[in-house]
């Protein structure tokens, strides 16, 4: 796949150490984080780490969302594909390029980041491969895999986890 710079199966040991850091993760004003689509690529037989550059393609949906201690929808990240949807609606706050918050769902104090599984078209059961979900390991997550496998440092560089059983 384009911008694709390594690519490797993850040894069940690193996962355990990654497993350990994500649950430490935590966001701006100590917002949960919860990497659900980490916690779903573990459950799989195999997990592919990705590392890549930013020729490789944009996510097919959101990978991040902020809820209310409700479960309500208060913000979502948005892409250059699907960011005209939301350009002419007053509605919304932008808090960066890349994110928008919903002002009329209100905080309680039990908001989180929820990363969810995120879907891989390119591994299917045509290529043997069911139940695929991929998503981002937190940064220091990121970090502490590139170093295990011998891998540089690069802020130009990013990885996306894939998970999946054998058809």
């Amino acid at each position: 796949m384009r911008g694709v710079v390594h690519a490797f199966y993850l040894d069940r040991d690193v996962l355990a150490e990654m497993r350990d850091e994500e649950s430490k993760v935590r966001a701006m004003a100590n917002i949960t984080v919860d990497n659900q689509g980490f916690a779903q690529a573990l459950e799989r037989e195999r997990v592919i780490a990705i590392v890549k550059d930013p020729r490789f393609r944009p996510p097919p949906e959101p990978t991040v969302v902020l809820l209310s201690g409700s479960g309500e929808l208060m913000g979502e990240e948005v892409f250059p594909f699907t960011a005209k949807k939301y350009m002419d609606r007053d509605d919304v706050v932008w808090l960066s390029d890349a994110f928008v918050l919903f002002p009329a769902v209100r905080g309680n104090g039990g908001e989180s980041f929820i990363m969810p599984p995120v879907s891989f078209p390119e591994l299917n059961e045509g290529n043997g491969c069911r139940d695929v979900v991929s998503c981002s390991p937190a940064p220091t997550c990121d970090l502490m895999m590139r170093k295990h496998y011998g891998l540089e440092d690069d802020p130009k560089l990013a990885s996306v986890l894939v998970g999946f059983n054998r058809a």
